[in-house]
């Protein structure tokens, strides 16, 4: 009976350890996410400019508008703002 007992203790020290871990796991994924998504728009960007030139024009024209336009309605010091 005390066997069985240590092995659950065991067990609850590898959740712990996972817990612990998971953190750490979650922001390695969110990572490799946001990697493998910003490859993926910059190889569709280069995809589009080899095959509609003006297409990809006009889409990094506005671009370009949506961050001067950001850049200039947010606050520096606001804590709100990503």
């Amino acid at each position: 009976m005390e066997r069985l007992l240590l092995y659950w203790d065991d067990l609850d020290d590898l959740v712990g350890v996972i817990g612990l871990y998971g953190e750490r796991i979650r922001r390695a994924l969110l990572f490799i996410a946001t990697m493998l998504l910003f490859v993926a728009a910059v190889t569709a960007s280069i995809v589009l400019a080899l095959i509609e030139p003006p297409l990809a024009m006009a889409g990094a024209t506005l671009f370009l508008v949506m961050l001067m336009y950001r850049s200039v309605t947010t606050s520096r010091f606001s804590k709100t703002s990503a």
